[in-house]
């Protein structure tokens, strides 16, 4: 009888080719030093680089290590997809610039015992060390106070490291209705609001290379689902 899957790890990934090799191989080292019967998803979305060829190579001699192509650089719905792919008892999003060990080592024990449903790395808790420039420091405060104003939201972050129960989130995902950036938090909140077992972890945060898609281009789309949000769950009531 085939061993249970633990552990999912779903990562999306755009134009990533200068440090997807040693992270990749960095992060199954640490999986493989824990024990956990795992798989890793990457989810590339439209990249311009070599990125996808990387990844062929990459999951061509592993059958722990699979990924997927979609042509629109797509944060929220690659994020999504790969979710949904997910076999494992436990799905961790994870981010290519961290791969924090500590966080799967304070997150993944937890949740195979049942004792939480979601587990949230947070940049912002008390006792989180958030390297990132100032600017964009300041944009998690200001999103994730927009989420408390507009939906109630009780939490310090929503974007980043997270793991899951995936039978218990599996209903939640599907009911999630915008993508980009904000499809995270929209995740992340409907949790918080359907009272499921939500706690904090506060993460050290250093980054290992420049975000991809430059802060500022990504207020617009920002803006535009939270608002989109805001009206599905304030007015439709879904």
């Amino acid at each position: 009888m085939a061993e249970a899957l633990q552990l999912s790890v779903v990562i999306p990934v755009y134009n990533e080719e200068q440090i997807l090799p040693t992270a990749a191989r960095e992060l199954v080292a640490g999986l493989d030093q824990r024990g956990w019967n795992y798989e890793v998803i990457f989810a590339e979305n439209g990249s311009r680089d070599a990125t996808p060829k990387i990844l062929e190579e990459l999951c061509a001699g592993s059958k722990r290590l699979r990924w997927f192509h979609s042509e629109t650089p797509n944060y929220g719905a690659a994020l999504k997809a790969g979710i949904q792919l997910a076999r494992g008892e436990v799905v961790v999003c994870d981010e290519i610039d961290l791969c924090d060990m500590v966080f799967y080592d304070q997150a993944v024990p937890r949740l195979l015992l049942g004792e939480a449903d979601l587990i949230v790395g947070s940049k912002a808790a008390k006792g989180a060390s958030d390297q990132r420039p100032l600017v964009r420091r300041a944009a998690t405060r200001v999103h994730n106070g927009l989420l408390r104003v507009t939906l109630g939201f009780q939490g310090t972050d929503t974007h980043g490291l997270k793991a899951f129960r995936r039978e218990r989130l599996k209903s939640v995902i599907d009911r999630c209705v915008v993508d980009m950036d904000v499809f995270a938090s929209e995740f992340v909140v409907r949790a918080w609001r359907e009272r499921l077992s939500v706690f904090e972890i506060p993460i050290q945060l250093q980054e290992k290379r420049q975000p991809s898609i430059h802060l500022f281009r990504r207020v617009p789309n920002v803006l535009k689902n939270v608002a989109k949000l805001v009206y599905v769950i304030r007015v439709r009531g879904q």
